[in-house]
């Protein structure tokens, strides 16, 4: 059990990265079983307004894809994917963007501003902040999206009167037509245009890991090429792909490190971003 002096001693290893990150913008994904568990979703809450109330600017990009299996399957419909990436007919579309945008964007936000009353909820398709176009764009009844372009203005205009932006990964294209679009590409093409200190990815793994199946074979720092030996050696597979990818294109795109992580671990943010050691991987060009 942690004395006095031990709790000192942990925040006084915190003041050199609070010193080097304040000021600085970070984008965070949240997604995964983190979202669903009560007290993991707390601690993620706690650690996201740690960040802020030190002085760094935090973007929160959010998916919710076992929200969105949950009530697919009370719908009957049966959820699809390849390459990891949700495969949506338009049945699907409109219940994602219900649940996205209806439920889990305003559930997040309620929750910040339980503390902060900073948090201000978004979709792609408000103020034009994420154009989307089709990721399959052969397949007339696929509205999966990829990024086609961000626009900064609603997310500086938060930034710069210190509001937290929450963003559910729904969009739409130049005819109005909304896309659902992968959360990590999305917090990634908003990393990237913001030129983000870090483009950081709450997961349900450890991170990148040498063998799958065992915690101990994580990497904790790899680079580009490194990544791309180990999709080519198919050590990066399925819900991997569309994370390792979008960090790749961060990192050759103005975003100093990406880091994918566990958000299960007890305050796997602080830990990742405070510390030398961190928790997970982290990604650098």
């Amino acid at each position: 059990m942690l004395n006095n002096f031990d709790h000192i001693h942990i925040l006084s290893d915190f003041l050199p990265f609070i010193k080097r990150f304040y000021g600085s913008t970070i984008v965070i994904k949240y997604g995964g079983s983190a979202m669903q568990n009560i007290e993991f979703r707390s601690r993620i809450i706690q650690d996201i307004l740690f960040l802020y109330y030190i002085g760094i600017k935090v973007v929160v990009v959010h998916g919710g894809g076992p929200m969105i299996n949950y009530w697919l399957k009370k719908m009957n419909i049966e959820p699809k994917f390849f390459n990891g990436v949700r495969v949506t007919d338009k049945d699907t579309m409109e219940l994602v963007e219900m649940v996205l945008v209806g439920k889990v964007n305003k559930d997040l936000v309620a929750l910040l501003n339980r503390s902060s009353s900073m948090a201000v909820g978004l979709s792609g398709k408000d103020s034009n902040l994420v154009t989307a176009s089709s990721f399959f764009p052969d397949q007339l009844d696929n509205y999966t999206g990829k990024v086609q372009s961000v626009n900064l203005d609603i997310i500086n205009l938060l930034l710069s009167h210190r509001y937290i932006p929450v963003i559910a990964s729904i969009a739409s294209d130049l005819n109005g037509q909304t896309y659902n679009i992968n959360a990590d590409s999305v917090a990634g093409a908003i990393a990237e245009s913001l030129s983000a200190e870090k483009l950081i990815l709450l997961t349900d793994t450890y991170g990148v890991m040498s063998n799958v199946n065992d915690p101990s074979t994580l990497i904790k720092n790899v680079n580009i090429q490194q990544l791309e030996d180990l999709k080519d050696r198919q050590v990066i597979l399925g819900g991997m792909i569309p994370k390792v990818d979008c960090c790749i294109k961060a990192l050759k795109n103005n975003v100093v490190a990406a880091h994918i992580i566990n958000g299960n671990i007890k305050h796997a943010l602080l830990l990742e971003v405070l510390t030398s050691f961190g928790i997970g991987t982290k990604l650098v060009e």
